[in-house]
């Protein structure tokens, strides 16, 4: 079972006139011109998946371990065999008109719908924002922020959003329908996902002290200026008080099962059907925190899953102020990953700091009505449940401890200096730092994005390869020279660069595999390949990695996917390498150590031998 998808790797470019090979849709909004155009995932060759996955798994297993998964591999791909047979159905729904990606009801029932795991810690996903030196006060900020995401709706909403590309290609846009007045549902046995009219649902839902408001952005066809959205949400804060209500938020951190039914509990009484409602349908979720985060650590803890109670989790955007001032975001990871919400906040962040948004008239209209609370009406069972929720929302976060390191040595800039590609080089500070503290490589998950397939999402980058092995061991053993280490170094980078390279074109591994193993008929017996001791090892991703850069985040993350694993999320700014490490409590201080070292004595490493031979500054 996935425990959750990985946020999809490195924000794309946005180019302004790129050369598209694409014809263009004339008839669709600028968002949309190429997304008729857009290729479909392929489906790689047999032998060369298999080949590939070989080569992943030498890096993980002894000699008599890789002969016996070699054996097996053998069998699977042998003429006429069951793999022959697998494929062959892959391809044939690949192949089908109306199947606009092999991968994507497969994917998102295993990954997201059908996953029961509650969607805290294991799905959801966060950013935290630097301060806005302008706006300390939180009614203001938060008014700005609402403005700043009004108009990046806008722009989806009338398709003028400029799409975005990845090496002058552009990428699928579809996913954006998720992204605004949306909401996740939970339901046995398969979760799933609506949109609402954004014409007629113009009004955001405002969470404070447990209790729910909608505000309405629009009056009189007209939307809220950023002063009248802070004089509503000020008022949210009086009506609000400073007494707690239940958390019927917290009835969203459950297991999709248990929440199920508390839902069927809340729909059976009162208005309260016509009041979730009003909370699915809004635009997005504004939640007001009566906490003053300051550290790194705090804040990104409190983006992540705050205290669990002052959220609605199943709101695919959740942004998040505090008393302080401090902003963030929570993500619902269901039906979109994470690079378009990176590029909503980062667009939301960068409008503030250069007032590139219309703010409006400082004025506020007489006749804005009141915000509108909603009154739930609860009875035992459902004070029962917020309860039973409460304490397992509790245990689960008690279970985990979340750690940011923001290592100030050198980021893009001066590993570029150094002549490597900044991701592959930061999995290598990730794969050294491992290999400190444990003395052994293991498997390493970074995800690739494959969006620019139709309908595309991700792919597994496996970042353990032989080459890497090779270095880490090399780098700490004191009898193998500088310059070995430095060619090893090398060697390792270009080995994740070309496996990335490939899993973005949809040539990775795991996805076709994944997809060999959905296309067994019911009754069918498993193949080899899929139960050997060697597949499962090297699919219990003990590293979850992945990266999403912006110069206006101080946290990004999520929760790591195995019990006895980390998930580290890093953001590679200018001058800054960004790491949120978290684990069940495997000693995350000690890997952020470790991380720190290793970006040192790599930094060292290659300014030594790389000054020697001429080529750089002897310093970044």
């Amino acid at each position: 079972m996935f425990r959750r998808n990985y946020v999809a790797a490195a924000a794309p470019s946005i180019p302004n006139k790129p050369a598209i090979p694409y014809p263009v849709d004339t008839a669709a909004g600028p968002m949309l011109r190429y997304q008729k155009s857009l290729p479909r995932l392929p489906v790689p060759a047999l032998s060369e998946t298999l080949e590939k996955y070989l080569k992943s798994v030498r890096a993980l297993t002894n000699e008599e371990e890789y002969a016996k998964t070699k054996a097996i591999v053998t069998e699977f791909q042998n003429p006429g065999g069951i793999g022959e047979e697998l494929h062959k159905r892959l391809l044939e729904k690949a192949n089908n008109p109306n199947v606009i990606n092999w991968l994507e009801d497969w994917w998102n029932e295993t990954a997201y719908y059908g996953y029961r795991d509650p969607t805290v810690v294991y799905v959801s996903y966060f950013f935290a924002y630097k301060d806005d030196k302008l706006r300390k006060d939180p009614a203001a900020r938060a008014a700005a922020i609402v403005t700043a995401a009004l108009e990046f709706r806008r722009l989806v909403v009338e398709q003028q959003l400029e799409p975005e590309y990845a090496k002058k290609l552009p990428l699928c846009m579809a996913s954006y329908k998720w992204m605004f007045n949306a909401c996740r549902y939970p339901n046995k046995p398969s979760d799933f996902e609506l949109t609402f009219d954004p014409a007629t649902n113009n009004h955001m839902t405002v969470i404070r002290n447990n209790k729910f408001f909608i505000i309405d952005l629009v009056k009189d066809g007209i939307q809220l200026s950023t002063s009248e959205i802070e004089s509503q949400i000020r008022k949210v804060y009086k009506l609000a008080g400073n007494t707690k209500d239940p958390a019927i938020g917290a009835l969203t951190t459950e297991n999709r099962d248990n929440w199920t039914d508390y839902r069927k509990l809340l729909l059976a009484i009162g208005s309260n059907e016509q009041l979730l409602k009003k909370i699915e349908s809004s635009v997005f979720a504004l939640c007001l925190d009566d906490t003053s985060p300051v550290t790194r650590d705090e804040i990104s803890h409190a983006c992540w899953v705050g205290d669990g109670r002052n959220r609605y989790f199943d709101k695919s955007l959740q942004f998040i102020v505090f008393d302080n001032g401090k902003a963030g975001f929570c993500g619902e990871h269901s039906s979109m990953d994470g690079t378009p919400t990176a590029r909503l906040n980062d667009f939301v962040c960068d409008s503030i700091a250069k007032n590139k948004i219309n703010h409006g008239s400082p004025n506020i209209r007489s006749n804005l009505p009141e915000p509108e609370r909603l009154n739930f009406t609860l009875n035992n069972d459902i004070l029962d449940a917020i309860a039973k929720a409460e304490s397992n929302f509790d245990s689960l976060v008690a279970k985990h401890d979340l750690r940011v390191l923001a290592y100030q040595g050198y980021g893009k800039n001066g590993i570029k200096k150094l002549g490597f590609s900044p991701d592959a080089y930061v999995q290598m500070i990730i794969q050294l730092a491992y290999y400190k503290m444990y003395g052994v490589s293991r498997s390493t998950y970074e995800s690739a994005q494959t969006r620019k397939f139709a309908h595309g999402r991700t792919e597994v980058c496996r970042s353990t390869s032989v080459d890497s092995v090779n270095w880490v061991k090399a780098m700490e053993d004191t009898k193998v020279p500088l310059e070995v280490k430095a060619d090893l170094g090398r060697k390792a980078i270009q080995s994740h660069v070309k496996y990335m390279s490939e899993a973005v074109e949809g040539r990775g591994c795991d996805r076709h595999l994944f997809g060999l193993r959905m296309s067994l008929k019911p009754g069918e017996e498993k193949p080899a390949i899929f139960t050997d001791p060697t597949y499962i090892k090297s699919t219990h991703w003990f590293l979850s990695t992945s990266q999403l850069s912006s110069e206006y985040f101080d946290g990004y993350g999520w929760g790591e996917v195995v019990p006895d694993g980390y998930g580290i999320a890093y953001q590679i700014n200018a001058n800054v390498i960004s790491f949120n490490v978290v684990s069940m409590h495997l000693n995350n201080q000690r890997m952020c150590h470790y991380l720190r070292e290793a970006a040192d004595e790599m930094k060292e490493l290659f300014e030594h031998t790389q000054a020697k031979e001429g080529r750089v500054p002897a310093k970044l």
